[in-house]
């Protein structure tokens, strides 16, 4: 039959018998097998709930199939991929065993980062090879023995071709942004590092978009592979002012929530924390300087969490303390303002707290409080969103 297909079809979904699919969807993070110290490292990040792609992705990966995941970036990738290879570690063997690479030097860092966050608890050595560092540094690292390496294509060719690098043990092969990878045109230099490890090796592709080029590395290096996609969420910031307050430091943050507070009360107003830790802290100050406030998150149980939101769609409460977790939830019709007392940790959950899809009220405000550490994570949502951010003017009572 081979012959029979016309030129120029070969990358069209008729090719995708090839893969396998998986559709088992797990709502929590408990549900997945994954071992407890790995557990820790998720919750211990601020992650509640698993995104799409995590709750589709991370099992599929952790059982050893070759998968292709879709989905744009920030809707929680990285964190798919890092929980797949720290779960199957071999952590008493310090040697390389996963392979992670990314079309920059950024990326690859922050894929370290997290990875290193995540597997906090579980005592794991990463590394991340990148180019414009010191090649011996790098030698002297990669021989005092690591389990994961996170690079750029350029210097992890480099470390295996001098042998620093050796992938004996490489059992799990992720390309990041394999879209921008490939039009990078790192294609050539991908290929050389895949005939330099095990054939036998499992590999995942992460990307935002499947052009040919993907497609065709896909089905020459992977066996059946699990494909998933996730499809970009219709919520829209349309009608949404959004403001920045710079508080410079964390411990200012709190004065910055009082000095706001009789314009939160006027309306109803919901606040956005990223830890159920912060949400009980920061409840407890509010109170304690005598301000009424609501708190839910993951750690109440469900009875508890409902007579709270009952309480607040009354409007008997007017001010809600929350984690992420819920912000998918919440549709209380007078809603106008929403503060960012953290900003999210990934850029989607900025849409999923402030943005509608004509759930809420029709105009809102949100306020996004922004430390010197948040900066980078302040302008990757205005990227990502192709929004600009107005500093909070004085009269915000006026725009509610």
């Amino acid at each position: 039959m081979a012959g029979l297909a016309p030129q120029g079809s070969q990358f069209d979904e008729g090719q995708y018998d090839a893969f396998t699919s998986y559709d088992n969807v797990y709502e929590s993070f408990d549900d997945m097998g994954l071992q407890e110290n790995l557990l820790r490292g998720i919750y211990a990040y601020g992650f509640e709930k698993p995104s799409a792609i995590q709750q589709r992705g991370i099992v599929p990966f952790c059982k050893g199939f070759d998968v292709i995941q879709q989905a744009q970036s920030g809707t929680g990738k990285t964190a798919t991929f890092c929980s797949g290879i720290l779960q199957q570690l071999d952590y008493s063997l310090v040697e390389c065993q996963a392979l992670v690479l990314a079309p920059t030097r950024e990326l690859a860092q922050q894929i370290e980062k997290v990875m290193r966050a995540l597997g906090d608890y579980l005592a794991v050595k990463v590394h991340a090879c990148v180019g414009g560092t010191s090649v011996r540094e790098d030698q002297r690292i990669l021989q005092s023995g690591v389990h994961v390496v996170v690079g750029t294509p350029g210097r992890v060719f480099d470390m295996l071709k001098r042998n620093s690098l050796r992938p004996d043990n490489i059992k799990k092969f992720v390309l990041d942004e394999a879209d921008e990878m490939l039009s990078r045109g790192f294609k050539d230099q991908i290929y050389d590092i895949f005939q330099l490890l095990p054939s036998k090796i499992q590999v995942g592709v992460f990307s935002a978009t499947m052009p040919p080029e993907a497609l065709e590395m896909t089905s020459k290096f992977m066996d059946k592979p699990v494909r998933i996609l996730v499809k970009r969420d219709e919520l829209t910031l349309e009608g949404i002012k959004q403001f920045y307050v710079n508080v410079e430091k964390e411990e200012w943050k709190l004065d910055t929530l009082c000095d706001l507070y009789e314009t939160l009360a006027i309306t109803q107003s919901v606040i956005f924390v990223n830890t159920r830790r912060k949400v009980d802290w920061l409840t407890d100050k509010m109170r304690s300087r005598d301000h009424t406030v609501s708190a839910t998150h993951g750690d109440m149980d469900q009875n508890t969490r409902d007579i709270i939101m009952r309480e607040f769609r009354s409007g008997s409460s007017r001010v809600l303390i929350t984690t992420d977790l819920l912000a998918r939830g919440i549709d209380v019709q007078q809603v106008s303002l929403v503060i960012n007392y953290d900003l999210p940790t990934q850029p989607e959950n900025y849409l999923h707290r402030i943005g509608r899809s004509g759930r809420f009220g029709r105009k809102g405000v949100a306020i996004n409080f922004v430390t010197r550490d948040d900066e980078r994570m302040f302008s990757d949502i205005q990227r990502f969103y192709n929004v600009v951010i107005e500093e909070l003017p004085a009269n915000v009572a006026d725009l509610l």
